[in-house]
């Protein structure tokens, strides 16, 4: 199958490509480049990518393909609030650009990746299902990822098929590693600073899964029958995949040989969010169960910083987005409306 993938160069893509490859597929990108630089590894196979900023695709940069599969954004919450406009721009406007362009092109499948942010801060102690939950955004990144789901839904028909991922917080090793997301970021603190800080009373539940899990979700839709995944949503977790923040913060602890202690800083509350979330329709529908534990994961991040052989200060910059947007920005690479100059 030839199949694009949009954001390639970033932290899942680069894990995500790698994947499809393996699996037979034959795997062109589209990146902006923000990130292409920030390597802690070596990717091993490198693959034809176009630098095109997502707001300046064109339909032939969508010809001749089977599937597109939809990463290209800015990524999360503190970088959706940089600048609200071009977080719509980006999430939502090009996104649905993008999707017009593939429909056009003949692309028959369309897999798009929001986020469980949708959910936002939950009050109901149940699993939250894809359709029948309520949805409750709270920054703008989340607000552009559902704007851009309903806005999607009136693109299909027969010929043009559009599948809904929404990740839980995505965990474990990329080249291209990030360490403002949850687990990482704690994982990263307890290297850096030899204390995993909790910026809550660490109450707060939030959903994990494995990069690698993540990926094999991907060839799973790819390699359904179409009636089993066109319009549909879906959760994607790990298997009894609900966790306090605490006991992420707990699992982080368990991967450092020596002891690291967890700090819990409740005037310091910096993300509000909890919800917990069902993971039952992947599981009934495409026989679907992310196994990867925190600790295996978590165990793997830090032997592998360790082998880059890259200071920790160095680290920090490229895989915290934010910051490296911002480097990037004050250096005169990129303008403040994130164009190349």
């Amino acid at each position: 199958m030839k199949t694009l993938v949009t954001g390639n160069l970033g932290y899942i893509g680069s894990v995500l490509s790698e994947t499809l490859i393996k699996a037979g597929h034959e795997v062109t990108g589209l990146d902006a480049g923000y990130f292409a630089h920030c390597l802690l590894s070596p990717i091993q196979n490198q693959i034809e990518t176009k630098l095109i900023d997502l707001r300046n695709a064109q339909g032939e940069d969508l010809s001749n393909l089977d599937a597109v599969i939809h990463l290209a954004g800015l990524s999360n919450d503190p970088v959706g609030e940089l600048n609200k406009v071009l977080t719509f721009d980006i999430n939502y406007k090009a996104t649905i650009n993008l999707a017009e362009l593939a429909k056009a092109a003949g692309v028959k499948i369309f897999v798009f990746f929001s986020t469980q942010s949708i959910y936002g801060i939950s009050n109901s102690d149940e699993e939250l299902d894809e359709y029948n939950s309520s949805k409750n955004p709270q920054t703008e990144y989340a607000k552009t990822k559902w704007l851009a789901e309903q806005e999607l839904k009136k693109l299909e028909d027969s010929e043009f098929s559009v599948v809904y991922v929404r990740p839980s917080t995505v965990f474990g090793w990329s080249p291209r590693l990030r360490t403002d997301i949850v687990f990482n970021n704690l994982l990263f603190n307890g290297l850096k600073d030899n204390s995993i800080q909790v910026h809550s009373d660490g109450t707060p539940w939030r959903p994990a899964i494995h990069i690698q899990d993540l990926a094999n979700f991907v060839i799973k839709i790819l390699n359904s029958p179409k009636n089993a995944v066109a319009g549909k949503v879906f959760n994607v977790g790990a298997y009894n995949g609900n966790y306090t923040i605490k006991q992420i913060a707990e699992a982080a602890q368990k991967c450092f040989q020596t002891y690291v202690p967890i700090v819990l800083n409740t005037e310091e509350i910096q993300d509000p969010r909890s919800y917990k979330v069902s993971f039952e329709r992947a599981k009934n529908e495409l026989d679907f169960i992310a196994r990867t534990e925190l600790t295996q994961g978590g165990g793997e991040v830090i032997k592998k910083i360790k082998e880059s052989g890259m200071d920790l200060d160095t680290i920090h910059n490229y895989t915290t987005r934010l910051k490296q947007l911002n480097i990037l920005i004050d250096s005169g690479k990129l303008t403040k409306d994130l164009y190349f100059q």
